[in-house]
């Protein structure tokens, strides 16, 4: 009996034991408990705070290119109306100069053939006489002369002055040689045909005797 008693005794120790380690256990899980929830929590919410981060950087990141292709585009767009109101300007230019240059060729070519008609008015005006000028016909023509010549001045046109002048083969053609004692050697002794300038370029040369 003392032994059956001694036995149950030690059962009971025994279950009483295992009674308080399993609730020393379940305590020990209650108390972790709330740890691990809060350590799941604090990284769930740092997860989502680098989530929202980097949201926003997207979102910031990408009107920010949006921007700088925009500003881009415009740049290029002004450089491209820079050059072409440039070459717009330049070709302005150029045909301005061409309709210049053929607008000169065209009265350039005019006037020389209205140069003859003058050399024959000269001409004719040489061979007149006193008497002769008194005429009514021939005041009528010198007006007419004069007239011409203005016109020829206006456009530009001017006489070469050679007759005394030192011999210049850029204004200057001489057709004959003379001698004189009055005049240095290489001096335009005559005018045997004028010379013309346009725009102070030679027109046509003088024609003209030089002095030997």
């Amino acid at each position: 009996m003392a032994e059956e008693e001694k036995t149950k005794q030690d059962n009971t120790g025994q279950e009483k034991k295992t009674e308080e380690s399993k609730a020393a256990k379940e305590t020990e899980e209650k108390a972790a408990a709330p740890q691990a929830e809060t350590k799941e929590q604090t990284t769930a919410d740092s997860g989502a705070a680098d989530a929202a981060e980097d949201s926003k950087g997207f979102f910031k990141k990408k009107p920010d290119k949006e921007k700088q292709a925009l500003k881009d585009q415009v740049q290029s767009l002004q450089d491209k109306v820079v050059r072409q109101m440039a070459e717009f300007d330049n070709y302005r230019k150029r045909t301005d100069k061409e309709k210049e240059q053929m607008f000169s060729m065209g009265e350039k070519s005019v006037i020389e053939k209205i140069l003859p008609i003058v050399d024959n008015f000269e001409r004719g005006f040489a061979t007149v006489t006193e008497e002769e000028k008194k005429d009514a016909f021939y005041q009528g023509m010198e007006k007419v002369y004069q007239q011409l010549t203005k016109q020829l001045e206006d456009l530009g046109v001017k006489a070469i002055e050679c007759e005394g002048k030192e011999f210049d083969p850029k204004f200057h053609n001489a057709v004959m040689q003379v001698e004189s004692e009055e005049q240095e050697s290489g001096t335009v002794a005559k005018e045997l045909q004028k010379g013309y300038l346009y725009h102070d370029q030679v027109l046509r040369h003088s024609m003209v005797s030089v002095v030997k």
